[in-house]
């Protein structure tokens, strides 16, 4: 018998290959071969919501390649091995009835990683598709289709060609619109932290203000900040109460999808698209040495379980890197996240633990080094003993007020010594004082250094970053592993937010608009709990505990007549004509903000009889700046000034002498910084989307360019050139050096 394995990716497929030899014959699917049509809703809303697929003209090629490998010997015994979720059980059905697979002609496979005994052992273990996944996935696949076709046009109409909407993508705009809406209505508050600086006979430490006359201290103003801080000068310090914890921390769990996502994002700088790319080649299959095998398990799980086999093997790898004290006795066990979890997947880790990222850093590259090393390091330090740690409180009596200090001393490191998480509360990390404290007693007077009063104001919540999006998302149960990344590139391709240069996600004019009619006239399509109480009822389909098409007519049926009637009642000038106080400098009609393809502006109210247009006030002010800015431009063919316009993608130079002369160029601000590989000028440039980068301006003879903004001032160490790598720290390009600044 011949035997034909098809997976979803060329890279799975070569790996497989290197180890199965020549008695199984593996070729990739390229993913899914057979999909709603593009052009037409393809679902009978009349008839149980059926789908109507069709084989795309792109993978008409592969579908026939596979047809003739199978055709070419009868006994082929053909073995479907996708990814083992909901859309690799969906790609395994499809290719079924795609290749007129008959029964007993093929089996399901899976396996969590790619070595040869998961991949042996999977052979030996073949099991029917499961047809709740698919239809999971399926009632998902139509969800959304039903959700595009019929609220898109109607976004057309009613705001502006070529938009769109989605189930969980909406919802995503409508979290970091909601978070900007908190930003602008925040009002700061004064407040101002006092502390003092005091010594004892065994030496100094630093002490918080906490309570006045026994009550939480609070202090608003500089005149309540001024008495105190006159107080304390003049008060007796003497230690209260010296509370002495000792304390253990356990570690994180092992990877799943989203913390894998969030930890990318927070350490290596990962956006959520990125990290999943790097981690599908991880998984897939990396050449090193004589071997081409996964060096992580699948990563678009939901699972924290670990295999009782590689659980055996940590130990004494833990054992020979850190020392016996570091490893134990008994495994560490992480229940299940969630609902809709599935115990038989794995969390991400390592195929093989001992496969240490030195080992491994010559045959992989920079982005895969990095995430492996963060997968490696976490699975090993979930596996260690925790850290033990000895927390001491002092309480200092100075009159009527009380003062705290804290300080940590690590005892025993635990898995702190291979792995600590990261944290979104950069602010809090920042303002951490970290101290170990002399050794005093209860009674022992202090003496006063120094009062400290610094004014500080209540900060807004901080915009959402990919990271703490997902996390978001998460919580509230919206989307799946398999979503998250899609979700969140989608919405920035369609220019419903912008990730900005400092890593935040800002909402655009257009997404704050589309958000706002969603939010009116379909509250269920963006509300929070409707969305996760969705996710829910898929979850239900793929265990079986329910049917799919009543989940989709509960919910189409109220929508599409909800549809039918906002297309009647809402007029498109309602949407996106705002009035203003303005005045029309033609007609003298009011001016009213629209939004154009580039944003908002001003029209006369009058149009189509006053056509008279002009940018935001905001908008207005910066033009004439860079007006100003490129005065002395001229355009290289026909020598006419060149003029400051605005387009899709943010302002360029454009030819004065339009329309006989089209020439148009980028708008480059020059930096006061030389190009470290040809000594031309280094200028501020925008890509396709709008993006900020750095190049030479003698380009396409010199290639550099550079994301972060090159700084005047060059490396102390080697002279190279420095950018702005955060923003008190800058980083020499050429030999690394990071250097704090006070800017």
């Amino acid at each position: 018998m011949n035997h034909l394995i098809i997976v979803e990716s060329p890279a799975k497929a070569k790996t497989l290959k290197k180890f199965l030899g020549a008695k199984y014959a593996v070729k990739a699917s390229m993913g899914h071969i057979r999909d709603l049509p593009k052009k037409t809703i393809a679902i009978d809303v009349e008839h149980d919501f059926k789908p109507e697929y069709e084989i795309p003209a792109d993978k008409q090629k592969i579908v026939k390649d596979l047809k003739d490998a199978v055709k070419k010997a009868p006994d082929t015994m053909v073995w479907l091995a996708p990814d083992e979720d909901r859309e690799g059980e969906s790609i395994a059905w499809h290719l079924v009835h795609a290749l007129n697979l008959e029964k007993g002609h093929f089996k399901r496979i899976a396996f969590h990683e790619i070595t040869k005994p998961a991949v042996l052992k999977a052979l030996e273990n073949p099991r029917a598709i499961d047809i709740n996944l698919v239809h999971a996935q399926q009632a998902r696949r139509i969800l959304d289709r039903l959700v595009g076709y019929k609220l898109s046009p109607l976004l057309w109409t009613k705001i502006r060609a070529g938009l769109s909407a989605g189930r969980v993508q909406s919802v995503a705009v409508r979290l970091i619109v909601d978070r900007e809406r908190e930003i602008e209505a925040f009002k700061p508050e004064e407040y101002w932290n006092i502390d003092c600086d005091l010594s004892v006979k065994k030496g100094k430490f630093n002490a918080e203000l906490s309570k006045i006359k026994d009550k939480k201290a609070a202090v608003k103003n500089k005149k309540q900040a001024d008495g105190i801080v006159k107080d304390l000068d003049e008060a007796k310090y003497e230690i209260k109460e010296v509370d002495k914890k000792s304390t253990k921390r356990k570690p994180a769990a092992p990877f799943i999808t989203s913390t894998l996502q969030q930890e990318a994002s927070r350490k290596l700088g990962f956006s959520v698209k990125q990290t999943m790319v790097v981690a599908q080649q991880l998984y897939e299959g990396v050449e090193h040495g004589q071997h081409h095998t996964g060096l992580i398990t699948y990563m678009r799980t939901d699972s924290y379980n670990l295999s009782n086999e590689f659980l055996k093997t940590v130990p004494k790898i833990v054992s020979r890197l850190y020392g016996a004290e570091y490893a134990l006795s008994k495994p560490r066990v992480f229940t299940k996240k969630a609902r809709g979890a599935q115990e038989a997947h794995e969390a991400i880790r390592p195929t093989d633990l001992s496969k240490t990222p030195k080992d491994l850093k010559s045959h992989l590259d920079p982005k895969q080094y990095r995430l492996y090393k963060l997968i490696w390091e976490r699975t090993i330090a979930c596996q260690m003993a925790d850290a033990e740690v000895d927390v001491t409180t002092i309480t200092i009596k100075a009159g009527d007020y009380e003062l705290t200090a804290k300080g940590e001393v690590i005892k025993k490191a635990g898995f702190m010594k291979a792995y600590v998480e990261g944290t979104d509360d950069a602010e809090d990390v920042l303002n951490k004082k970290e101290q170990v404290l002399p050794a005093m007693e209860e009674g022992e007077k202090c003496q006063l250094d120094k009062v400290n009063a610094e004014q500080k104001f209540t900060q807004p919540p901080p915009r959402y970053t990919e990271a703490s999006l997902v996390k978001k998302l998460e919580s509230e149960g919206i989307g799946r592993p398999s979503t998250y990344a899609p979700t969140i590139s989608t919405i920035i391709a369609r220019g419903y937010i912008e990730k900005q240069t400092d890593k935040k996600l800002y909402p655009m004019d257009i997404g704050m608009i589309v958000n706002d009619f969603l939010v009116k006239h379909f509250p269920d399509i963006v509300d929070y709990k409707f969305t996760a109480k969705m996710e829910e009822d898929l979850d239900d389909i793929a265990e079986g505990v329910t049917k799919w098409q009543p989940i989709i007519e509960e919910f189409y049926d109220p929508f599409e007549k909800m549809v039918e009637k906002k297309k009647k009642e809402v007029k498109k000038s309602d949407i996106i004509s705002e009035k203003t106080n303005e005045k029309c400098e033609k007609c003298g009609a009011p001016m009213i903000v629209k939004l154009g393809k580039n944003g908002k502006f001003l029209s006369c109210s009058k149009y189509p009889e006053c056509k008279n247009a002009r940018p935001m006030k905001e908008d207005a002010e910066k033009e004439k700046e860079l007006q100003k800015q490129f005065k002395d431009e001229k355009c290289d063919k026909c020598g006419s000034p060149m003029i400051v316009k605005n387009g899709r993608f943010g302002e360029f130079l454009a030819c004065s002498g339009y329309p006989k002369c089209k020439t148009t160029r980028p708008l480059s601000h020059a930096l006061k910084v030389k190009c470290p590989e040809c000594g031309s000028d280094i200028v501020e440039k925008r890509t396709k989307r709008g993006k900020v980068f750095y190049g030479c301006t003698n380009y396409p003879k010199c290639k550099f360019a550079t994301w972060k903004k090159p700084i005047e001032k060059k490396c102390p160490v080697c002279g190279g050139l420095q950018v702005q790598e955060k923003k008190n720290l800058t980083k020499c390009q050429q030999c690394g050096k990071e250097t704090e600044t006070d800017e």
